[in-house]
């Protein structure tokens, strides 16, 4: 399965990381690099939805699509952070708090897997919602001008990314919430 059409999908995500972070070191207008890589971000982040859509569809899920899948995530969204921060539109602090919570969230998981309670941190929608909202707010910040002459995407990201931190510390806990009657199991 590490060469299935929905598991490619996943490696462009990943790909794609040194294409977008180039296209601000091309000797182009600004406002075309925005533009260039607000769209590649929006494309490559529509593959996480299609590349589970068709793992589904064509019966080619697999254990190292599940695995692969959330880490080219993270790294897509982590890379992008870094290029916004180094840009100065979006707060360092809020990068360290959606960064560090992907990790402690990753790590947390591998330990519930490794005690066999993997399902006490499964994803729920109050994740979904963060990543939907950072999905959203990340073009918005790249893009960083105004869309159909009314949208201040800046503002937008700026405000956007803000409640993706707020929601990213929610679901932080609310996971931890969930493992911490299995972890007080386990640990002696």
């Amino acid at each position: 399965m590490f060469w299935t059409i929905p598991t490619l999908m996943t490696w462009t995500r990943i790909v794609a990381i040194p294409l977008i972070v180039g296209v601000f070191y091309a000797p182009i207008d600004p406002a075309m690099r925005n533009l260039i890589a607000t769209a590649m971000f929006i494309v490559f982040a529509a593959t996480d939805w299609l590349d589970g859509y068709l793992a589904r569809k064509l019966n080619q899920t697999s254990s190292f699509g599940a695995f692969l899948d959330p880490v080219a995530d993270k790294f897509l969204v982590c890379a992008s952070l870094l290029v916004l921060v180094h840009l100065q539109r979006a707060d360092v602090f809020v990068a360290l708090i959606i960064i560090g919570r992907e990790i402690a969230i990753s790590a947390l998981r591998e330990w519930m897997a490794q005690i066999g309670a993997s399902k006490s941190v499964a994803v729920h929608m109050i994740g979904k919602i963060k990543t939907t909202v950072q999905m959203v707010a990340i073009p918005f910040l790249l893009y960083d001008g105004h869309l159909l002459g009314l949208i201040d995407t800046g503002v937008w990201g700026t405000w956007l990314i803000w409640a993706s931190a707020v929601l990213t510390v929610w679901s932080m806990v609310y996971y931890l919430q969930k493992a911490l009657p299995e972890i007080r199991a386990r640990v002696k």
